[in-house]
C-alpha cells in the first residue's frame, strides 16, 4: 500500500484540480503516481518534464528506442510501475519484451540507462563514445537529463511504494528483476 495516499479531487484545492484537469487533458489519464504528486503541483510539473523532453528528443530518437531505454532503467532500479508502463507500450506495439532483438543503437541505449542506475559515476567511456557518434551535444544533454527523470520516477514510486495501476498488472506477468549484488 502506498506511503502517500492520492489526492481526494473533490477535497483538493482549485490549484491541484486544475493542476489535475490539466494532465488528464494533456495525456488523456491520471496515474496513481501522479494522483500522489499532485499533493504539490509543482513536483507534479517538474516530474512531467519527462513529456518535454521526450518531445525534445524526436526524431533522433525514436520511440522504440525510448521504450527500451526506459525499461532498462526501470528494471535496473526494480521499479515495478514504469516496467508496466513500458512494457505495455513494447506489447501494444506488437513486441514480446523478452525476444525483441536490440539494433545496435537500442542496445547501446539500454546499456547507457543500466550503467547510469548501477553507478552514475562511472559511465563507461565506450558508451560515451558510442552516444557520441550518434548524437550532438544537445541531444546528449536531454537523454541524460530524460533519464535522469527516469530514474527520478523509479525511485519515486519505490519510496512511496505507489499502489500499482490496475490496468498494467497484465503486462507484468512473468516480470522477474535481475539479481542484485
Amino acid at each position: 500500500m502506498s506511503q502517500i495516499p492520492p489526492i481526494d479531487y473533490e477535497t483538493a484545492s482549485d490549484t491541484i484540480r486544475a493542476a489535475h484537469d490539466d494532465e488528464v487533458v494533456a495525456r488523456g489519464r491520471m496515474t496513481n503516481m501522479k494522483r500522489i504528486l499532485l499533493h504539490s503541483p509543482t513536483a507534479h510539473r517538474i516530474y512531467a518534464e519527462w513529456f518535454v523532453l521526450r518531445e525534445e528528443l524526436r526524431p533522433a530518437i525514436q520511440d522504440r528506442e525510448i521504450w527500451l531505454l526506459c525499461l532498462s532503467i526501470s528494471m535496473a532500479s526494480r521499479s515495478i510501475i514504469p516496467v508496466g508502463f513500458f512494457r505495455r507500450a513494447l506489447i501494444n506495439a506488437g513486441l514480446t519484451p523478452e525476444t525483441i532483438e536490440t539494433s545496435d543503437t537500442e542496445a547501446l541505449l539500454m546499456a547507457f540507462g543500466r550503467a547510469i542506475v548501477e553507478n552514475s559515476n562511472a559511465v563507461p567511456q565506450l558508451l560515451w563514445d558510442g552516444l557520441k557518434v550518434r548524437y550532438d551535444a544537445p541531444t546528449l544533454v536531454n537523454l541524460t537529463a530524460f533519464a535522469g527523470i527516469m530514474i527520478a520516477t523509479a525511485v519515486f514510486n519505490n519510496a512511496v511504494d505507489v499502489d500499482i495501476d490496475p490496468e498494467l498488472l497484465p503486462y507484468l506477468e512473468g516480470v522477474q528483476f535481475p539479481a542484485t549484488a
